[in-house]
């Protein structure tokens, strides 16, 4: 059975929109070590539409000398959505949002199953009692703008599994749901 997986960017007051435009200062050797475990425990990955959308246009175009290039165009993927019919990005399967669409996508991997740039997604998931670890390199910057990774819809509990501090001060932290 697969272990779902999210791991998240993340800013101080919560952003986890367009990390892109704030969290390369804080990259270092040490932060790229975390990424690369991460990639290399990963079996599958599981994204929402949007990101879908986003992520096939860019990661399709950009070369093998890309390590996450290379990562995500070759990993089996999984898109969570009601509305995508079919997926043209190789290697992609079509999953209804159905919480028991994604059971059975987890009881078919042998592994982790990454969840990345889906805040959406991945708060659904936490509320139907199918994500198993939640890591966030918490980033000491408030961006102040963006979507956040929880939003005040619910409240979810939580248990600290792991922490450890990188050398930019960013908080490499891994949570459980209780």
């Amino acid at each position: 059975m697969g272990t779902l997986v999210s791991n998240f960017f993340i800013s101080l007051d919560g952003v986890v929109e367009s990390p892109h435009e704030w969290h390369f200062p804080y990259f270092d050797d040490r932060m790229g070590a975390v990424v690369g475990e991460g990639m290399q425990t990963s079996a599958a990955f599981l994204m929402g539409r949007r990101l879908y959308d986003e992520w096939s246009l860019y990661w399709t175009t950009e070369g093998e000398d890309e390590p996450f290039s290379e990562f995500i165009n070759s990993i089996p993927k999984f898109v969570v959505s009601n509305t995508l019919d079919a997926a043209s990005w190789a290697n992609t399967t079509v999953v209804r949002a159905d919480l028991a669409a994604v059971q059975a996508v987890k009881d078919s991997v042998d592994g982790q199953i990454g969840i990345s740039g889906s805040p959406s997604t991945v708060r659904w998931l936490l509320t139907g009692g199918l994500l198993d670890r939640l890591n966030l390199l918490v980033h000491p910057i408030v961006v102040g703008h963006g979507e956040r990774l929880f939003t005040d819809d619910a409240t979810y509990p939580l248990e600290l599994t792991n922490s450890e501090t990188l050398p930019t001060g960013v908080l490499n932290l891994s949570y459980a749901p209780v």
